[in-house]
């Protein structure tokens, strides 16, 4: 699984929070599968319950406007 600024971001919030996958599960009151497989770049998790993981750090995911390069 690839990566992205999402993983990395959900990462490291988790650790400057000294939060173990599983603290983090309990406390957004999502699945510890959920956790792992966002932690690991899954491309199909759902952005409601990313949402619900970001929100115990004050961030959100919505849709942004794609740049286009000329």
């Amino acid at each position: 699984m690839k990566k992205t600024l999402l993983t990395e971001t959900v990462k490291q919030l988790r650790k400057q929070y000294k939060m173990t996958q599983e603290q983090l599960a309990l406390k957004s009151g999502v699945g510890l599968n959920f956790v792992r497989e966002m932690e690991q770049g899954k491309p199909t998790v759902r952005l409601d319950k990313v949402n619900q993981v970001l929100n115990l750090f004050n961030y959100e995911m919505r849709p942004t406007p794609k740049h286009h390069e000329s």
